[in-house]
């Protein structure tokens, strides 16, 4: 048996951002929080969101002091701010970091106590209502968190989790048309990270044949959209494939769940601010290289999915064909294919395997056992710049 969990609205394809006021209108709320990221109100992004608004005679506020991979503090203030204000709807605009704290914002305003009382790892307080209602608009095309019910934050040297289904968004809108002035660097690392949910959704010890499908497809998706949407970001095409498959890896590993890609990538992001599309990145083939042989056969598939036919090969040739494939994946989307080329010194390694080790509730998904030295070798392996094997030096 599989228990499988869903947005219970979801909106997608171009131009459906034109679903938000009716939806809106359904919650009859009357004092609305806007959580964005500040470049998207510098664009005037927001105006497509707030205007219509307006004029409906809503009260809007928006609120845009936060950052990419956000920090405790951050979430603790915006909390704060909501239950102030006593809003009545949030709606989340932007990218994964956005969303991540409207979805906090709209669910501890009912609560007390501080968000640091609710992280997956270190927290004592357990969350018992649903919150305000919020809707969920993405900006680009990878962290999924419109349909997931986690909200990420950096913590001093590694990041954690506030998880539960409260956290669910009841409407999730999502139009490519929002992402088409994304910069390249941007559309590369958000993308990449929605490919990487899609391969862990899939070679996870939870995968079933539902995620599997999903995976599958955004796999498909992503994989023959991406180096289009990186070097052509007007091309419509290519967007909408991204964001449809986003949407889709999302919903794949939120059932599914990550793994060890995700596990090693959060520390760098915690000590070194390293962007989290960027981590999973820079980590995605040395970590797949490494199981490679606790999951050749969904290597295979993963391979014919990405457009390259494993037809004459074996099991075990595709899957280091696949591999190869994601490296050179990375490669193409320009993204530094080494932790060297992201600046980490040697030293860190250390310590980011005693971070990396502390994620246990993402490490437990990996279809094989990653023990502190495995840990270390894969993060030697991607400073080094070497597909390693276990046991192998």
């Amino acid at each position: 048996m599989h228990k499988l969990t869903f947005t219970p609205v979801s909106y997608t394809g171009w131009g459906c951002l034109h679903q938000l006021l009716p939806e809106v209108e359904k919650f009859k709320a009357t004092n609305i929080l806007i959580v964005t990221d500040p470049f998207l109100k510098e664009l005037g992004l927001t105006d497509k969101i707030e205007q219509p608004l307006l004029a409906k005679g809503y009260a809007t506020t928006i609120y845009t002091d936060i950052a990419p991979e956000p920090p405790l503090a951050i979430g603790e203030k915006l909390v704060d701010f909501t239950r102030k204000y006593h809003f009545d709807l949030v709606i989340g605009l932007g990218g994964g970091s956005a969303l991540d704290l409207a979805k906090l914002a709209a669910v501890l305003a009912v609560h007390d106590g501080k968000v640091a009382d609710y992280l997956n790892l270190t927290g004592t307080k357990t969350l018992e209502q649903k919150g305000l209602p919020k809707i969920l608009i993405p900006t680009t095309s990878g962290t999924g968190s419109e349909v997931t019910n986690i909200s990420v934050l950096s913590l001093e040297t590694t990041k954690d989790v506030v998880t539960h289904d409260y956290l669910l968004a009841d409407i999730a809108i999502v139009d490519p048309e929002l992402t088409i002035s994304l910069p390249p660097k941007v559309t590369a690392a958000t993308g990449v990270d929605a490919l990487t949910h899609a391969i862990e959704a899939y070679v996870s010890v939870n995968a079933n044949e539902v995620t599997d499908g999903l995976a599958l497809q955004a796999i498909r998706l992503i994989s023959g959209s991406i180096r289009t949407a990186v070097h052509e970001g007007q091309n419509r095409q290519a967007r909408s494939d991204m964001s449809y498959g986003s949407y889709l890896a999302g919903l794949a590993f939120f059932n599914a769940g990550v793994a060890g890609v995700h596990a090693l990538a959060y520390p760098l992001g915690g000590q070194f601010h390293i962007a989290h599309g960027d981590s999973n990145a820079v980590l995605l083939p040395y970590v797949m290289g490494y199981i490679r042989q606790s999951c050749e056969k969904r290597l295979k598939d993963i391979l014919d999915a990405m457009g390259i036919s494993s037809a004459y090969l074996s099991q075990e040739e595709a899957s280091y064909k696949c591999v190869d494939a994601l490296q050179q994946l990375v490669q193409d989307v320009n993204i530094p294919s080494t932790l060297k080329g992201f600046h980490i010194p040697e030293d860190a390694l250390e310590q980011l395997t005693n971070d990396a080790t502390k994620q246990t509730r993402i490490l437990a998904r990996s279809p094989m056992l990653l023990e502190r030295e495995d840990i270390y070798t894969i993060y030697r392996a991607a400073f080094d710049g070497e597909i390693r094997e276990p046991h192998q030096l």
